[in-house]
């Protein structure tokens, strides 16, 4: 049998490392065949198409081509003509995730709140009025205000726990155009322990490295001091566990933002099942590798995935309401 040459072996080290492990244990002498090289880079090696789409396909792991080798592209962020179209599509975006929150049961009283920053006002951000529940509200409904709190755009108060928080994070995270903060179950169920989410299933990697844990409470945030400690708690992460209290996640977008929330709420469930059930078995859980879980989040947890993994939701809200909340 020949020997493996330089060149498929070279391929074959592009692999996932169980993957090369495994055809170089084919033979004890490490010499394959080419025919078996070629069937197995063919079987679980990244698709060649992958090489050949656009950057914007390649960066959520999309595969779009014909076989008459015309590219498809994906979805994606628009460009906007001016600052005040891209103001309106922040505004409904926005409006939608509130709706998107309460088909899921975040909403619990007045509790809970979405922030997206203006566009022109950079200094400025969009947030709910305190009194109207998630499932009601519409673009014309939403607050504007400045860093100082004031109100400038809008005739209702909003929440004063949910300026200290966003207010902080987007002082501190010039690249962050949005966070979500609301009092859903599995959140406040997890956050109860204090703790990172372990890397247990493909979903927990988007938060892989990029999620913090605030182990203070100190009842509810009405302080700025206190908000800057969840912000430095969150450090330049996407999400962070907020201890005794709920989750908090952040985007560069209203639309990653809050889906990185909707996942991280299902990835709190999930682990929660996964503990009852390992100390009622005795079974281990198995922690995905940190080279695994880094390589994966290349493909879950980047920005461009997060907002594109929310258009389905927002699709959803326009067919479910006519687009009522657009007004």
């Amino acid at each position: 049998m020949p020997a493996m040459n330089t060149v498929m072996r070279s391929r074959l080290r592009t692999l996932p490392r169980t993957a090369f492990v495994a055809c170089l244990q084919q033979s004890p002498s490490r010499s394959l065949s080419t025919s078996t090289c070629r069937r197995l880079l063919a079987t679980t090696a990244t698709p060649r198409v992958h090489r050949a789409e656009n950057a914007q396909n390649q960066a959520v792991a999309a595969m779009g081509r014909t076989k008459s080798g015309k590219a498809l592209a994906i979805r994606r962020y628009p460009k906007f003509e001016n600052l005040e179209d891209e103001r309106l599509y922040r505004k409904q975006h926005l409006a939608a995730a509130y709706r998107a929150f309460a088909a899921r049961g975040y909403d619990e009283g007045v509790a809970g709140h979405i922030s997206v920053r203006d566009p022109i006002l950079t200094d400025h951000f969009w947030l709910n009025p305190l009194s109207t529940h998630f499932s009601l509200i519409k673009v014309s409904d939403l607050i504007l205000v400045n860093e100082a709190g004031e109100v400038v755009h809008g005739s209702e108060p909003i929440n004063a726990a949910a300026f200290a928080i966003h207010s902080a994070i987007h002082r501190a995270r010039p690249d962050v155009h949005a966070a979500c903060h609301a009092h859903s179950t599995y959140g406040k169920a997890f956050s109860a322990f204090g703790r990172e989410l372990d890397m247990i299933t493909q979903d927990s990697l988007r938060f892989y490295k990029s999620h913090g844990v605030y182990k203070q409470f100190g009842g509810v945030v009405l302080a700025s001091d206190e908000g800057e400690r969840i912000a430095e708690a969150l450090g330049k992460g996407k999400a962070c566990i907020l201890q005794n209290h709920g989750i908090l996640t952040c985007g560069h977008s209203v639309d990653e933002a809050a889906f990185w929330f909707i996942s991280l709420d299902k990835t709190c469930h999930a682990q929660l099942l996964v503990d009852a059930a390992a100390a009622a078995s005795g079974h281990e859980k198995k922690i995905i590798s940190d080279h695994e879980a880094a390589e994966s989040y290349k493909q879950v947890g980047t920005p461009e995935k997060g907002w594109l993994a929310f258009q389905g939701y927002y699709d959803e809200i326009v067919a479910k309401t006519g687009g009522d909340f657009l007004q």
